[in-house]
């Protein structure tokens, strides 16, 4: 029953009616790992194109996939399949919620326009200073919110 559910969903979402279905799993998924609005992770950029691309490219409704509770846009299938193959190596960590935020125990939104890659993976911040922040201590603050991050998911 839940693979039917996650297709309904995703199909809804295509279809614009994720606030009329995806009431429950908007919850779900925004507090548990992922950072999601009506249902769509990471604001609806695709996840494979900060790897990829120049710059983040907004994915497509005809190419979802419900992966942790949200659905996942991509600008091909290609991409699509490539997260799907290995969804952590593109996913942001901390499920792309400012990771200087996590590293400080809080969890806020992050924001898929203000993000880098560290060491092959992506991070995403709330702000500018919260990058500049983010610089002074970088390695450190990875370890900090690597620590915060078990705790942070067992308190919601």
């Amino acid at each position: 029953m839940a693979p039917l559910r996650s297709l309904f969903a995703a199909l809804a979402l295509t279809l614009g009616l994720g606030g009329l279905v995806m009431g429950g799993m908007r919850a779900e998924a925004g507090t548990l790992y992922i950072s999601v609005e009506d249902g769509v992770a990471i604001g609806g950029y695709d996840p494979v194109s900060f790897f990829l691309a120049a710059h983040p490219q907004q994915g497509h409704t005809d190419h979802v996939l419900m992966w942790k509770g949200a659905v996942w846009r991509f600008v091909s299938d290609e991409n699509r399949l490539r997260f799907e193959s290995n969804p952590r190596a593109y996913a942001p960590r901390f499920g792309g919620h400012c990771a200087y935020g996590i590293a400080r125990g809080h969890v806020v939104a992050g924001d898929p326009l203000i993000w880098e890659i560290v060491d092959g993976r992506l991070y995403m911040f709330n702000s500018q200073r919260a990058v500049a922040q983010w610089h002074e201590a970088q390695a450190a603050l990875i370890h900090e919110a690597s620590d915060h991050w078990p705790e942070i998911m067992r308190s919601r």
